[in-house]
């Protein structure tokens, strides 16, 4: 099985999850990594070249999926939008979309970038599209969900203990993450507090009003 692995901090505590609990050589024989950025992974999916990813929400229609993506539930740090002149970010389809149907004009930042310019610009007048989508329609926003192509019962096995509260990452890890994007082990975190993993009912239901007004957009 192929795994596209994004790799932002967002998905440190299940990429830890797996590395702990991959212990079988049979296991990691099967699976593949591929790294890369979201909307790339998204086309990768779509032409069957990864087996199975967090894939963006907005690429998520009429794909199988588990009860699991990248959720906020309120404001989430790492999706903003910076008022002005429209630009998208090329590693997103999902927030592109989220900024259209809020109906706001400006440049998109996702990811570790996005999140390095929100400790390094507090007073700046940027804006957390998660929080928006939460004042507008009070309801968490889903970010991404686990889709798959094949190979679904194994992937349901390797998830089954995954949960955030008992993922403990290791300062290695933090500190490498740290260097590489230029945010404290602190506030990483402190972000990672406000990123869940598990979609249930309210999650599925946000997921289903932000496809139904993406379509509207004609996105």
């Amino acid at each position: 099985m192929i795994f596209a692995k994004i790799d932002f901090i967002n998905l440190l505590p299940f990429h830890v999850y797996i590395k702990k609990n991959l212990k079988s050589n049979q296991l990691k024989s099967i699976i593949q990594y591929k790294k890369s950025y979201p909307a790339d992974i998204n086309k990768k999916f779509k032409k069957r070249k990864v087996d199975a990813a967090f894939i963006s929400s907005i690429a998520s229609r009429n794909e199988k999926k588990l009860n699991l993506g990248i959720v906020a539930k309120n404001d989430v740090q790492s999706v903003i939008l910076i008022p002005g002149n429209n630009k998208d970010d090329y590693q997103s389809e999902t927030s592109n979309a989220l900024a259209k149907i809020l109906d706001l004009n400006g440049e998109v930042l996702i990811g570790d970038k996005a999140l390095k310019y929100f400790h390094e610009n507090k007073n700046s007048n940027f804006i957390d599209l998660a929080k928006e989508w939460n004042n507008k329609y009070n309801l968490p926003f889903v970010f991404a969900t686990l889709c798959y192509s094949k190979n679904g019962k194994l992937l349901k096995k390797i998830i089954k203990g995954f949960n955030k509260r008992h993922i403990k990452i290791p300062q290695y890890i933090l500190k490498k993450y740290s260097n590489r994007s230029g945010i404290s082990n602190k506030n990483i975190l402190e972000y990672l507090k406000k990123i869940d993993y598990e979609i249930n009912n309210k999650e599925k239901r946000a997921l289903k009003k932000f496809l139904y007004l993406a379509n509207k957009k004609g996105l």
